[in-house]
């Protein structure tokens, strides 16, 4: 079992930054790919970006590719997320998610057996 909990999110101006931290207790953290997701307001779910359990690679959907960054520490159980150059069309919650132990990157829901309960990151224009 692995527990997730979100901190990070608030409110920015287009054009800032905002760094997004995944803490995760359970033990087995540190051998599961992780991702950060988000929901906008009446949209599904979609992938921001992910990295895998080594840390040695990353994957990034197209419309963040350049602005967000993801990373992770294994010996202190988290993973991050560095946005920069936001846009309002960033606005939504957004979930960190551990995938299976050894798996690789996956950049869908089903590719996630455990979820955060999500923090709300606001851009205003």
């Amino acid at each position: 079992q692995v527990q997730l909990v979100e901190s990070g999110g608030g409110l920015v101006q287009a054009g800032g930054s905002l760094s997004l931290s995944c803490a995760a207790s359970g033990g087995t953290f540190w051998r599961r790919p992780m991702g950060w997701f988000r929901q906008a307001p009446g949209k599904e779910r979609e992938f921001v970006a992910g990295i895998s359990w080594t840390g040695d690679s990353q994957d990034y959907a197209d419309f963040v590719k350049g602005r967000f960054t993801i990373s992770r520490g294994n010996a202190r159980n988290i993973v991050n997320v560095y946005m920069n150059s936001l846009k309002p069309e960033d606005t939504a919650v957004y979930y960190c998610a551990a995938g299976g132990i050894g798996l690789d990157i996956a950049t869908t829901e089903k590719g996630y057996d455990y979820w955060g309960q999500g923090t709300q990151v606001t851009v205003s224009s």
